[in-house]
């Protein structure tokens, strides 16, 4: 009886796409995922190293900005864009956010607000995108698509996500507040893809420059992939690639990834 096909999806906060470029080439060609979910590319559109992606098989949509932030993904099968904006804040410039249609899957890479420091208005921005967010996962979830919303969240969820729970209780990662939000979006019935298979597990996907953090395992888990109850139900694995952020000129992130089977 043959396999199920299956989508493996990994998201990577490269901390700027065209410095990484060699990192994230290298990257693909080893971990060949079939979905990447980019965040932090810190470019404009027409910046993106996009000759050398497409030439190791993969589509790609950006929403790029100058300087900072900026979201991509990249796939070996065809993107269909649907949103790259979420509702409720007009203001907001930022780009961060990035929906479309793989292979019969809703696909989001995000980027979320840092919110430091806290309390403050960058905090409140936050808090307020944090919101935005769980009033799209709502509408989603009332479609019943499988669906994953995937990236860089800025949040440590619980003590087991952080080497030492004491010394990030009052940044914006570790606040109550943001920590609240997380749980909400959890509440609607979204799965973290690794959490539930690895329930014990203390893994980290970002580790500071600073103080030999990444050598010492002074590390947070921030990195998810947030699956609607439909896309749970076709998870297969999930993982967190610790080697890239071992290689030389690393971003401070590693990809975190899950597998699914594709649906029928």
């Amino acid at each position: 009886m043959s396999q199920s096909p299956t989508l493996k999806v990994a998201t990577f906060n490269v901390n700027s796409a065209r410095a990484r470029e060699a990192n994230i080439m290298a990257w693909l060609d080893e971990f060949k995922p079939d979905v990447a979910l980019l965040q932090e590319i810190k470019c404009q559109d027409e910046q993106f190293p996009r000759a050398g992606i497409e030439a190791l098989g993969y589509h790609i949509e950006t929403r790029g900005q100058k300087a900072y932030n900026g979201v991509a993904i990249l796939s070996r099968h065809p993107i269909e864009r649907q949103l790259e904006q979420l509702a409720g804040d007009e203001a907001d410039e930022q780009a961060r956010y990035l929906e479309a249609d793989i292979a019969g899957l809703r696909l989001v890479s995000l980027y979320l607000p840092n919110g430091n420091p806290a309390p403050g208005p960058k905090f409140d921005y936050k808090l307020g995108w944090m919101d935005r967010l769980i009033a799209r996962a709502e509408e989603l979830l009332a479609t019943e698509q499988p669906f994953v919303l995937a990236g860089d969240y800025n949040v440590i969820p619980s003590a087991l996500d952080v080497y030492d729970v004491n010394a990030m209780a009052n940044d914006a990662l570790g606040r109550p507040e943001s920590r609240d939000r997380l749980q909400r979006l959890k509440n609607l019935g979204l799965v973290d893809a690794f959490r539930t298979l690895h329930p014990y597990s203390q893994a980290y996907s970002y580790w500071d420059y600073q103080a030999g953090a990444y050598q010492k395992d002074h590390g947070w888990r921030i990195d998810f992939l947030m699956c609607s109850p439909q896309a749970a139900d076709l998870l297969v694995d999930a993982g967190i690639d610790r080697g890239p952020r071992a290689k030389e000129k690393a971003s401070d992130h590693t990809p975190a990834w899950a597998e699914f089977r594709l649906p029928q």
